[in-house]
């Protein structure tokens, strides 16, 4: 059983280093979420939004995306995959990718609408077009924020799964000096 119970356990390198990346990636969304403001210092929209500057949120977001779907695949392939602590990781990764996959839209959205937000001023379709953008944004960078949360969350699965290996020690790496052969007697009478 303990034999059973130790095949289906990460080795214990493969799970730090798995944490490690979780860990990374779910600092570059936060960072990403935290950096990327729609609103001017006085907390409004700009009268002219940087379409290049919201798309390039869209792009990056994109990217984090690609990011984020390939780890889901590559644990969903490995053969990690049947251990333990599959199912969880793999509704956190596969939670990951669908919201990241979300911001980027998003994003995308609020670009798009800056280029027809320059109408004139205090116009209905303007202030409906203002609070749009910000609604997409902000929509954008919870996706983010939701989607680091689902990262740490598959980090804290295999770090609960990495406690497993203290309760079945890896066997040791010396060997013991084999017995010498019956008969053979290295003592000269």
């Amino acid at each position: 059983m303990n034999s059973d119970v130790q095949r289906q356990l990460i080795p214990r390198g493969e799970a730090l280093r798995l944490i490690g990346v979780l860990d990374g990636m779910k600092s570059k969304l936060l960072d990403a979420a935290e950096q990327w403001q729609l609103l001017d210092d006085t907390g409004h929209v700009p009268n002219t939004p940087a379409y290049a500057d919201l798309i390039q949120h869209a792009a990056a977001a994109q990217d984090l995306t690609r990011d984020v779907v390939r780890l889901a695949a590559d644990f969903a392939q490995s053969p990690h995959s049947t251990t333990r602590a599959d199912p969880a990781v793999l509704t956190h990764l596969a939670t990951a990718a669908t919201m990241s996959s979300h911001s980027a839209a998003h994003f995308a959205e609020t670009a798009e609408t800056a280029l027809s937000l320059p109408l004139p001023a205090g116009t209905t379709n303007r202030h409906y077009r203002a609070h749009r953008m910000v609604i997409d944004h902000a929509t954008a960078r919870a996706y983010l924020r939701r989607t680091s949360e689902s990262l740490g969350a598959s980090a804290k699965e295999i770090n609960n799964h990495l406690d497993l290996h203290q309760f079945f020690p890896a066997p040791s790496r010396r060997q013991t000096p084999a017995p010498p052969a019956p008969g053979s007697d290295t003592r000269h009478r």
